[in-house]
C-alpha cells in the first residue's frame, strides 16, 4: 500500500470517528437552545402576568363581568331565591305569629327594612320591585292556563300567592306559575269576616317578601285586559293605591251600616267598595298592622252588612285617603239586575267586547314623578269569567293581552 493511500484511510477512520461525534455535539446544542428559549418565554410570561395583575390591581373596578358571568349569578341567585320563597310558603304560624313576623320585618330596629311601612327603600338598594299576584278562590283557578301566559317570559318581576280551600287537592304542573305557591288557608264563608282574614293572610304571605311593592287581589274569574309589561308599569309607575271607596246613600250603602259602631265609625264615615284592589306595600302594611276597627267591624257588620265590601274602603277613607286613587282596577258588570255582578261565557268573548271594557272611559293617572294625566286604561283586569271561556280567550290572547289599539 502507498502512502497516498494510506493518508487516504486514514482520513477516512477520522471522518467515522469525528462525525458521530459532532452529531452529539450538534444536537446537544439543539436541547440547550431549546431550554434557552423555555426558560426566557417563561420568564417573559412570568413578568406580563406580574405587570398585568399590578395593572389590574391599580385600576378601579368599574368594569362589568362577562355577560355569561352575570347571566349565570342572576339566574343562580334567582332560583335560590325562588326555592327559599316556596320553602317560606309552607309555614305552620298563626295568623297573629304570621303578621307578627311581618311587622318584625317591617320595623325601623329591622336590618332588613330602613323605614317603617317600606317606603320605597327597595329602589335604593337598587333591587328589582315586583308585583304580587294574590288569589283567592275556593278550589281550582279554572282560568290558570291564560294567568301562564300573561306571565311567560317576565319571571323575577313578579309573585305569586293561593289562598283556597284547606281541603282542596290541587294538581297544577310544575311549568305552571301556580305550582307550589299555594299558602297556608283556612276556610271561607262568603259575606263573613273570614273573607276578609283570608285578604289580610294573602297580604301577610306577600309582606315576608321584600321585593314585593305592589299587591294585588284576584279571584279565580279574574282575566288580564293587558299585556304584564303594560300592568306592572301601571302599577309601579305611581305612588297611589287603587281602592274604591265611596259614599253610598242607598239601602245597600249607608242603609247597612250599624249604630253600635258609633262613635269610633260614624255614619259619615262609612264607606262602600269593591273588594278587590291594589295597593302598596305602605298602605298594606297599615290594613295588616290595624286590629282595632277590624274588631268593630267583625261583631257589628254582620249580613246584610258585608264585611269584604265595607272594611277595608272605611278604613282608608278614615285614616289613609291620600294614599289611594280611590277607584278600583277591576272591572265588573253591574248592569244587571241582583245582588251580584253579571257572569260571563263563550258566547260573549269577542274582540269588540273586550276592547269595550279596555276602553270604555277615561280616568285621572298620578305618576310618581307627580304628573296628572288622564288616560283610557281605567281597568285593569275584569271577573266574572267562566271555565268555558277559556278556549275563547286564548284563541284571541295577542288582542287580551296586547297593549291596545
Amino acid at each position: 500500500m502507498g502512502i497516498i493511500d494510506q493518508k487516504i484511510k486514514k482520513g477516512e477512520e477520522h471522518l467515522m470517528i469525528s462525525n458521530p461525534l459532532r452529531l452529539v455535539l450538534f444536537q446537544s446544542g439543539r436541547h440547550v437552545l431549546r431550554s434557552l428559549f423555555f426558560v426566557t418565554g417563561f420568564l417573559t410570561g412570568v413578568f406580563l402576568y406580574l405587570q398585568l395583575k399590578a395593572f389590574h390591581m391599580s385600576t378601579p373596578k368599574t368594569q362589568q363581568p362577562l355577560w355569561s358571568t352575570v347571566l349565570f349569578h342572576h339566574s343562580t341567585k334567582m332560583e335560590f331565591k325562588q326555592e327559599l320563597q316556596t320553602q317560606a310558603l309552607q309555614h305552620d304560624m298563626s295568623d297573629q305569629e304570621l303578621f307578627t313576623k311581618v311587622f318584625s320585618l317591617s320595623s325601623p330596629s329591622s336590618s332588613s327594612s330602613s323605614s317603617w311601612f317600606g317606603r320605597r327603600h327597595i329602589n335604593d338598594e337598587k333591587k328589582v320591585v315586583k308585583v304580587a299576584f294574590m288569589f283567592m278562590t275556593g278550589g281550582a283557578l279554572p282560568l290558570a292556563t291564560l294567568w301562564d301566559k300573561f306571565f311567560e317570559g317576565h319571571e323575577g318581576f313578579y309573585s305569586i300567592y293561593v289562598h283556597t280551600n284547606p281541603s282542596f287537592q290541587d294538581s297544577y304542573p310544575e311549568t305552571s306559575v301556580f305550582y307550589s305557591r299555594r299558602i297556608p288557608s283556612q276556610r271561607v264563608y262568603w259575606g263573613t269576616s273570614s273573607m276578609v282574614d283570608a285578604e289580610k293572610r294573602l297580604l301577610a304571605n306577600a309582606l315576608l317578601d321584600e321585593s314585593n311593592q305592589r299587591f294585588v287581589l284576584l279571584s279565580d274569574s279574574c282575566i288580564p285586559l293587558f299585556d304584564f309589561t303594560t300592568i306592572y308599569d301601571y302599577l309601579t309607575g305611581t305612588n297611589l293605591s287603587f281602592i274604591g271607596s265611596f259614599d253610598d246613600p242607598n239601602k245597600s250603602g249607608r242603609g247597612r251600616y250599624n249604630p253600635q259602631m258609633y262613635p269610633q265609625i260614624n255614619v259619615t264615615h262609612w264607606r262602600k267598595g269593591s273588594q278587590w284592589f291594589s295597593t302598596t306595600r305602605e298602605l298594606a302594611l297599615h290594613i295588616l298592622v290595624d286590629t282595632m276597627y277590624y274588631k268593630i267591624f267583625d261583631q257589628h257588620c254582620k249580613p246584610p252588612c258585608y264585611m269584604d265590601e265595607h272594611y277595608i274602603p272605611t278604613l282608608v277613607h278614615m285614616f289613609h285617603g291620600e294614599m289611594s286613587a280611590n277607584r278600583t282596577l277591576t272591572w265588573v258588570d253591574w248592569s244587571r239586575v241582583g245582588p251580584h255582578p253579571g257572569r260571563f261565557i263563550w258566547p260573549d268573548i269577542t274582540d269588540e267586547f273586550l276592547n269595550r271594557i279596555r276602553f270604555n272611559e277615561e280616568c285621572a293617572y298620578y305618576g310618581r314623578d307627580g304628573g296628572n294625566i288622564t288616560t283610557s286604561k281605567c281597568f285593569l283586569f275584569a271577573r266574572k269569567f267562566t271555565e268555558d271561556t277559556l278556549e275563547p280567550l286564548l284563541r284571541i290572547y295577542p288582542l287580551v293581552l296586547g297593549s291596545g289599539p
